[in-house]
């Protein structure tokens, strides 16, 4: 008898569960709170790495049309100290793929694929131990059980309640994230500051970063370390640069500020922020690094939802990972009642891997948004050499 699995989450996790589950004949049901696979903006670029994310896709059988679909061209990376001076710029050889960069929107449409995506069914709720299964409850007031069900449904998950009481808190590193259109066109210095990959800046607990997505879109992340309120009371908590409460929503009191924050730092570097568009706030959470729960028959995590740790390049490639290894773990099952073992086992692997690169994620936001900025520059020879 087919079990009943869904997933909650269409994210890159959830998504790749369900592909390379269906890749093995065995149906899945992806549950999306969002109403439309355009509902909001995907999120900046990815780069899936040789023996994480494209090792996945290939599980999925989908690895050549990634591969052409991707930007090995967007490895490239360049940091400048915060008077513009260039201290490193490292570009990819031509044959370069360990990294190569993939924008979201993209990822997920090669994923979706053929697969049973019910959108606009936010998960409210997961009771495991129920006479007939796993009891899902729906934003839209219905019910529904399943065999298994699982979490990948990021940060603030709704399933995860079911297996662990622990709640993701804050690092004390901020984002707030805009957005260039156009880039070459209309801010062709900008372009070339960027290059084809990311440019990088790092100053006294503060940092600037902008990646460079397909179509002349550019991503720009502020990092700056201050209180979760830190808009609340600017003379408070950043300085004398401003005293009175910010408005979030209000575009040019956001950016007024961001820029202050930053003040005395290259034109060319501030620029990024000056001409962005739409600013959003971004406060950086993680779970603890070594987050486990105890086994709960009918019910998993996956991705950030088991594993929340800070964004350097690991969490999408460790979710896909995760996502494609336990679909093919219940997929090799020899009966019906060997999933539960199967899920088990499973995840004592992921929480050994998880809990590694959740440590050495912490250590790196430590270094990159530091009081020492020659930190962040170590750290960037550590991983990529000049």
């Amino acid at each position: 008898m087919r079990h009943r699995i869904v997933v909650a989450g269409g994210g890159p996790a959830g998504l790749t569960f369900a592909r390379v589950l269906h890749r093995h004949g065995h149906p899945v049901t992806v549950l999306e709170r969002d109403p439309a696979p355009d509902a909001r903006p995907p999120g900046g670029a990815l780069d899936l790495h040789e023996g994480m994310g494209q090792l996945a896709l290939g599980k999925a059988g989908l690895l050549a049309e990634f591969q052409a679909l991707s930007r090995p061209e967007g490895q490239a990376m360049r940091i400048l100290d915060t008077d513009g001076t260039v201290l490193r710029d490292w570009q990819p050889r031509p044959e370069e793929r360990a990294n190569p960069e993939i924008d979201r929107g993209r990822l997920r449409d090669l994923l979706l694929g053929p697969l049973d995506v019910q959108w606009g069914r936010g998960v409210t709720e997961v009771v495991p131990g129920t006479r007939d299964g796993v009891r899902v409850h729906f934003a839209d007031g219905r019910q529904e059980t399943f065999d298994l069900v699982v979490g990948a449904d990021g940060a603030w998950s709704r399933v995860r309640p079911a297996v662990s009481s622990v709640t993701p808190h804050y690092t004390g590193v901020t984002l707030v994230e805009t957005s260039l259109d156009d880039v070459e066109t209309r801010h062709p210095e900008l372009a070339r500051l960027i290059g084809d990959g990311s440019v990088a800046v790092y100053g006294v607990n503060r940092a600037l970063v902008a990646q460079r997505n397909s179509g002349g879109h550019v991503k720009v992340y502020a990092q700056f370390r201050a209180p979760l309120d830190w808009h609340t009371n600017l003379g408070r908590h950043m300085g004398p640069n401003g005293r009175a409460g910010l408005d979030l929503a209000d575009v040019e009191a956001v950016r007024s500020s961001v820029l202050a924050l930053f003040d005395g730092w290259a034109a060319p570097v501030l620029d990024l922020l000056r001409h962005g568009t739409a600013f959003v706030h971004r406060p950086l959470y993680v779970l603890p690094v070594s987050h486990t729960w105890a086994h709960v028959p009918g019910v998993t995590l996956i991705g950030d939802a088991a594993h929340l740790m800070p964004p350097l390049g690991v969490g999408a490639n460790l979710a896909m990972l995760e996502g494609a290894e336990l679909a093919e773990s219940i997929a090799a099952v020899p009966g019906p009642g060997d999933v539960d073992e199967a899920v088990r086992a499973f995840e004592e692997q992921m929480w050994a891997r998880a809990g590694r690169w959740a440590k050495m994620t912490t250590a790196g936001l430590e270094r990159l948004v530091s009081p020492d900025p020659t930190e962040a520059l170590a750290l960037f020879d550590e991983v990529q050499p000049s």
